[in-house]
């Protein structure tokens, strides 16, 4: 069975996320087994085990333990899925919603769209096509997907340093 972690951040609610993937996992998927981290939201899902927060270690873990990842476009959330080779679903919190102050997660989706692994939902209706690419990819990273590092390349650094030594 698929685990899904749906995590909305540290920072503000975001109920057209928690709403959308419970919906999905009530009609869908009733078999999923779905965990959320709901932050501050209005919403209470009905079908998929939630909790208001997580202390670090138990993000850290719960990440670890899930197939595929969840989230609006937050770079915290993208990034603990990327560095476990966690296939991600991004659902942008949109500035016209007022879920944020302006649109930038929608250009951050856009970008990360390009990366394997990660799925856009770019609307509320095209979360169930992004869920079913991602668990797709969950299976081939379950058989030795790639993660990215937590620390720089070898030519990052490279680069880094040859350019303090031009800096006069």
């Amino acid at each position: 069975m698929t685990m899904i972690f749906v995590t909305v951040g540290s920072q503000m609610p975001f109920d057209r996320l928690i709403r959308a993937v419970d919906l999905w996992a009530g009609h869908t998927r009733p078999d999923a087994d779905i965990f959320a981290q709901i932050g501050d939201s209005a919403y209470r899902p009905a079908a998929m085990r939630y909790t208001r927060s997580l202390t670090p270690p138990e993000f850290a873990h719960t990440v670890a333990e899930a197939d595929v990842i969840v989230a609006h476009a937050g770079m915290g959330s993208v990034l603990s899925g990327m560095e476990r080779g966690k296939p991600l679903v991004l659902l942008p919190r949109r500035g016209d919603l007022q879920e944020t102050r302006n649109d930038h997660q929608i250009a951050t989706a856009h970008w990360l769209a390009r990366r394997p692994g990660i799925f856009v939902a770019e609307r509320d209706a095209d979360l169930p096509a992004a869920l079913a690419g991602a668990m797709a990819a969950a299976i081939m990273a379950a058989n030795g997907g790639a993660a990215i590092s937590p620390y720089a390349s070898p030519d990052l650094l490279a680069a880094v340093r040859q350019f303090i030594v031009q800096v006069p």
